[in-house]
């Protein structure tokens, strides 16, 4: 069967990239033709040398100043070894369509070929973001004769912006089967449509420990280390991590650049992400996939929330998997408590199959006309 799967999975993210990875390597595990639609309408568009990344800044005299300020880091990014990292990862890892899509009438004018179309996982329905307005992410593009289903897609926040609820709610009705990634995104969708809305994990979940090794790639580490993850140049964070390794007698790294660290890995791309988090002896971080991957991987961690609205993705997985007390919303050092895995392993073998059960139900079904 011909499956063609759409997600933002080429914007220079490490969750991205192997969330898109991970769905398109389970279905093909059971079979099928599946391709990734090179979806890049201009706002995915990565590593621009202009632009505006942020609308506050969009306005007489601060725009030339914002851009003028980010010009030298964009020129750095755009033709640096991070980048040529996950291009080539996209390049030997994502089977992406031959054509490149721009708009959701380019996929209308020049529809793929496929049985089934899952619209995949990550932040792909957030309202905050221009993809979660984009129809393409609903599958609008679809034809009713073709199977449309979601993947885990999430909203990331608790509710969606008051005026885009219409247009949701008449994407949402279009799709065959829906299924959300977090608690808060089911009662979203619940809110939305009639339909049955399901929720499942993530894609990475869907592969096990020894599938995620086939893909790593080493680094040459000689020492004992925690690993942070830090999107926001979290003081705090770091300062907890910081403590922690003197305690233990740990190095300090970080994937992203940080000073505040022995060794940072940012021109890195996913395959040494994944390596270093299996190697770790502590992750942590204010990411959604360095938390799942350090539960993949059975590592101990903590989670800092968020500067950004977007905290519920973290908190509904620690939920579900009865670890709340990993979540750290302030100075969180008395709250640390090692991760009883084999408790975890229970629940989590459960959601799993729960998943895979949702995605047999999509492939086994037919359209009736």
């Amino acid at each position: 069967m011909k499956i063609k799967t759409i997600t933002c999975h080429d914007v220079y993210n490490v969750g991205a990239s192997l969330q898109a990875y991970a769905l398109q390597e389970y279905l093909k595990s059971l079979g099928h033709d599946v391709e990734i639609i090179d979806y890049k309408p201009e706002y995915l568009v990565s590593h621009k040398l202009l632009g505006i990344g942020n609308p506050i800044y969009d306005k007489p005299v601060l725009r030339e100043l914002y851009q003028l300020a980010k010009f030298p880091g964009r020129v750095k990014r755009k033709y640096g070894q991070r980048k040529k990292e996950f291009d080539r990862f996209t390049k030997e890892y994502l089977s992406v369509t031959s054509k490149q899509y721009h708009s959701n009438e380019d996929l209308k004018r020049n529809l793929p070929e496929a049985d089934i179309f899952f619209a995949g996982s990550d932040q792909i329905w957030n309202t905050f973001f221009n993809n979660g307005k984009d129809p393409a992410f609903y599958l609008d593009f679809v034809p009713m004769s073709a199977i449309k289903a979601s993947y885990a897609a999430s909203f990331a926040t608790e509710d969606v912006l008051e005026e885009w609820k219409p247009k949701i709610k008449y994407w949402l009705n279009n799709l065959d089967f829906i299924s959300v990634r977090e608690s808060s995104g089911v009662k979203i969708a619940k809110n939305l449509t009639s339909k049955d809305v399901v929720q499942v994990l993530d894609p990475v979940f869907l592969l096990n420990v020894e599938e995620w090794e086939t893909i790593e790639k080493e680094v040459s580490v000689s020492e004992s280390y925690i690993l942070i993850y830090d999107f926001d140049n979290n003081i705090e964070l770091v300062q907890f991590a910081r403590e922690l390794a003197k305690e233990n007698g740990w190095k300090l790294y970080s994937f992203l650049k940080n000073d505040r660290c022995d060794r940072s890995f940012e021109k890195e791309g996913p395959r040494v992400f994944l390596w270093l988090i299996q190697h770790a002896e502590f992750v942590v971080s204010n990411s959604f996939h360095a938390t799942a991957f350090s539960i993949i991987f059975q590592k101990q961690f903590v989670v800092f929330t968020r500067k950004e609205s977007i905290n519920t993705r973290m908190q509904d997985l620690v939920s579900q998997l009865g670890i709340s007390e990993c979540l750290i919303q302030e100075n969180g050092k008395s709250k640390l408590k090692m991760i009883d895995y084999k408790i975890v392993e229970k629940q989590l073998s459960k959601e799993v199959s729960n998943s895979k059960a949702y995605i047999m139900e999509v492939l086994n079904s037919k359209k009736i006309d």
